[in-house]
């Protein structure tokens, strides 16, 4: 049997929400996010394992003009 009232659950659901709005602002799960599109949209193609990822991530990010003027 649980401890845990009604109130406790709720706060419980705030904070896992909190950490997954976190989490989605810093992109911390953007390899999450890139496993269940793959798995969505390119269930035949190869996943890109977590360095892959990141390196291909830092490579878009940091390729090309980065400044306006």
């Amino acid at each position: 049997m649980s401890d845990r009232t009604p109130g406790d659950r709720t706060v419980l659901r705030w904070l896992a929400a909190a950490w997954r709005y976190i989490r989605a602002v810093s992109g911390d799960d953007a390899y999450d996010r890139y496993l269940a599109h793959h798995a969505r949209e390119h269930a035949d193609e190869p996943v890109m394992t977590r360095k892959a990822f990141f390196a291909d991530c830092q490579r878009q990010k940091w390729t090309g003009v980065t400044r306006c003027c």
